[in-house]
């Protein structure tokens, strides 16, 4: 007699998360380290929340315990009690959808369970008018360097954000060997989301600011930070941070309206992009220099360029007189009617 076939048992709830950080994240989809910690800091406040909210270890679980009401309990605990923003919010919900797409090839059983819970919507939000700066706000932040040695940094690192347009990560990632100095091909390689790269150009100002701080550090070689910490190593975003709010009170007393804004390494970004926008520069190019996936994230752009046009449109008194309706002479009206 043959024995009857036993079906295979499905993975377990474990052994699917496991497989799905080791296997499919790193070495199927290649994410990169920040885009798969992201992940993992999801995966850690729900299987936290869930433990509360279940009884049990986040081991002990099943895939069909990811119910819609446990996903909307945990998105509203992310926005009441974690205060996360709504962006934030479905940043989470994305990660946890992504891993249930991926035990839905794993674990054929669960399909009606993880077809209810991919049923969760994100949220929708409005996006806010972000703030940028005018050319001379930008050229009073940037300032003139000193002396020392930390506010010569410094103006390179301005320098460099609002020429690049760069996310702090790929600024503070810059190295040495990553700018070309050479006249007419000067550019910076820049390290972007998700491994992407992309070259920037560098403007002479810029060009000159970096040949000089090289000059008085000819210790960096080519593997070095471009802009280092006093004590050699990159600098961290809460460390750029600083210095720019630094930067920015220095220049409030040129323009004292900076210092009712709030001015982040992101306003920066954007203000090389509207700059480039009123410029002139086509929205596409616009794209490729801030290392935008799609051409519809940099059209924000210019539906703020819109808004502000509007709001300066709205301040000025339209004229009194009204305009008379064009009535046609009588021979006009007779040659229109033989025709």
């Amino acid at each position: 007699m043959h024995k009857t076939r036993q079906p295979k048992a499905p993975p377990s709830f474990a052994a699917l998360v496991q497989a799905y950080f080791a296997e499919h994240l790193t070495q199927q989809r290649a994410l990169s380290p920040q885009t798969i910690a992201a992940y993992r800091d999801a995966f850690v406040l729900f299987l936290d929340f869930a433990q509360s909210r279940l009884g049990r270890s986040p081991a002990a679980m099943a895939l069909a315990d990811i119910t819609p009401e446990l996903l909307m309990a945990f998105l509203d605990h992310l926005e009441r009690q974690r205060h996360n923003s709504v962006r934030s919010r479905n940043a989470r919900l994305a990660a946890l959808r992504s891993f249930l797409k991926f035990a839905a090839h794993r674990d054929v059983s669960s399909l009606q369970a993880i077809e209810r819970a991919l049923g969760v919507p994100a949220k929708r939000f409005e996006r806010p008018m972000f703030g940028y700066l005018s050319r001379e706000e930008m050229l009073a932040v940037i300032g003139t360097p000193g002396e020392s040695w930390v506010s010569r940094r410094d103006h390179v690192l301005l320098l460099l954000l609002y020429n690049s347009g760069a996310r702090v990560s790929e600024v503070v990632g810059v190295k040495v060997g990553d700018v070309v100095l050479d006249e007419g091909a000067a550019c910076v390689h820049l390290h972007g989301k998700g491994r992407k790269q992309r070259s920037v150009p560098l403007w002479r100002s810029t060009l000159k600011a970096i040949r000089a701080w090289l000059r008085l550090n000819p210790q960096l070689d080519s593997a070095s930070p471009l802009l280092p910490n006093r004590n050699g190593p990159a600098m961290t975003r809460s460390n750029v941070e600083k210095r720019l709010a630094f930067a920015v009170q220095a220049a409030a007393g040129i323009y004292p309206d900076l210092a009712r804004r709030p001015v982040s390494p992101h306003t920066i970004r954007h203000t090389t992009a509207m700059h480039l926008l009123q410029a002139g520069v086509d929205i596409s190019v616009i794209a490729l220099w801030l290392g935008h996936e799609s051409p519809a994230t940099t059209h924000h752009y210019i539906e703020a360029d819109l808004r502000m046009k509007e709001r300066a449109l709205a301040r000025l008194r339209e004229p009194e007189a009204r305009i008379r309706r064009y009535r046609a002479p009588d021979s006009l009206i007779d040659f229109l009617k033989t025709l």
